[in-house]
């Protein structure tokens, strides 16, 4: 499958500043499977003279040795050694794409050694550009970037690839409405890879892709979760009671039925990989006790939902999609709020320097944003559903601001509802609907505003 390449205007000009700086780097780009790191590469350097290797678990000096030789037949006359081909690469090529680091490392610990040396002396004085990606996260933080790495203090710079943002949906799907993406980032979230192999009607496509029996849905997270960790067990299980609603760590302990076991260094690593992030109230320290954990890929929490459940109905040919669609709803709700999230950060006219959920014992706001020096204060509740009463909702989202310890002398309180649509209108408080969102996000694919004006506060 061809994966279709679409903005990433900002990473894009990161890597062609690093290809036009005139001395050697080594560049480390490194995220999940499937983010698009090969396309992001192999895009920035399409112009340039290159050499692009994708390593494997065994004969990696071989196999690079033949990249090499096809791209220049010189290099049948060189000795098979790292060092010595990189000699040869640094006159010959602008750049050297080594994809899936982490294959090498496991092949051969050394490498991290050999490749210190070719950065520090054999590519020394030279021109070349060598960028190393990896889909580990966990090998490509620990192993390459880390404080005890041979190439720590190596690299010239390093580029996390995140999914992209939901205002980068319409590139994917430009004839879709705001509720058709909202279908699709409640499934793919932002990862290239998935979004590109949807064809046509979501439901119509999952229905026919689940149908397949070489379905990449049926194993496609425990490819996930074996780049990253060998107990693969364990972390499914903590990844399923996470996305079932268990936040708190008694309750995933409980779940899971590991009560006498020290899950901490489970939920670390699977912090550290970006599967799971850990949130406190937004007005409490980082390390409070309130923390709660959430699954911060909507692939896998849709997969948890979704699809582990009812494997067996799928290997046995009778599940239907409908199934999902009943229940697809309620769990949009909690996608949408990070979309809501995503509205807020860039098009609200209230400044802020922190933005979060609150909670306290059974009540909760769906998000909070201040401004600590101002003392302004916004609440918003978000809803994914149509007809929604704001009068009603904005009473009660007074009344909960009544329990939000900040600044509480002196502060200026906002108050803001999201919704698909409303059946009454309130005053004292800023209204957007879908189309409200979707005119913000339209623009955005439109190229009319990469740093759209922020909107005027409607007050209805």
């Amino acid at each position: 499958m061809i994966i279709q390449f679409k903005d990433r205007e900002r990473e894009m000009a990161e890597l062609r500043a690093v290809l036009d700086e005139d001395e050697a780097n080594l560049f480390i780009i490194y995220g999940r499977r499937r983010v698009g790191k090969t396309e992001l590469a192999l895009n920035a350097t399409k112009n340039r003279k290159r050499v692009y290797y994708l390593a494997t678990g065994e004969n990696n000096l071989e196999r690079f040795y033949n990249a090499c030789l096809k791209n220049n037949q010189s290099v049948s006359k060189l000795k098979k050694d790292w060092e010595v081909l990189f000699g040869f690469l640094k006159d010959n090529v602008d750049v050297v794409i080594i994809d899936e680091f982490q294959n090498m490392i496991q092949e051969d610990r050394n490498i991290l050694n050999i490749f210190q040396s070719v950065v520090d002396t054999v590519l020394n004085g030279s021109k070349l550009k060598l960028f190393l990606l990896g889909s580990s996260v966990s090998v490509m933080t620990s192993k390459v970037m880390s404080y005890k790495s041979p190439l720590y203090g190596r690299r010239s710079g390093s580029m996390n690839l995140k999914p992209v943002r939901f205002a980068e949906m319409k590139y994917f799907f430009p004839d879709l409405g705001m509720e058709e993406l909202m279908e699709i980032y409640g499934f793919a979230d932002g990862i290239p890879f998935y979004m590109n192999r949807i064809d046509g009607d979501f439901f119509g496509w999952l229905e026919k892709e689940i149908s397949h029996s070489t379905s990449f849905l049926r194993d496609e997270v425990d490819f996930l979760v074996r780049y990253e960790f060998s107990d693969v067990g364990t972390y499914k299980l903590i990844l399923e009671a996470i996305a079932n609603g268990h936040t708190k760590i008694n309750e995933i302990k409980d779940f899971i039925m590991l009560k006498r076991t020290d899950i901490t260094p489970y939920l670390k690593n699977l912090i550290e990989v970006g599967f799971v992030s850990r949130r406190v109230p937004v007005t409490e320290n980082v390390k409070s006790r309130r923390g709660r954990y959430f699954i911060s890929d909507n692939f896998i929490r849709f997969w948890f939902r979704f699809i582990y459940p009812n494997l067996s109905s799928i290997e046995e040919g009778v599940f239907n999609a409908e199934g999902i669609g009943d229940d697809y709803n309620s769990y949009l709700g909690h996608v949408f709020e990070d979309v809501c999230r995503e509205f807020i950060a860039a098009e609200m006219p209230i400044s802020f320097n922190r933005i979060g959920s609150w909670w306290h014992k059974e009540e909760e706001i769906d998000i909070v944003s201040m401004d600590d020096r101002k003392k302004d204060i916004l609440f918003v509740e978000c809803k994914w559903k149509d007809g929604v009463d704001a009068v009603r909702l904005l009473a009660r989202l007074r009344e909960k601001a009544k329990g939000v310890e900040w600044k509480n002398s002196g502060r200026n309180e906002h108050y803001c509802i999201i919704a698909k649509s409303f059946s009454r209108r309130a005053e004292g408080c800023m209204l957007f609907d879908l189309k409200d969102l979707e005119r913000r996000f339209v623009r955005h694919a439109d190229g009319k505003s990469r740093n759209p004006k922020k909107t005027e506060s409607r007050c209805r």
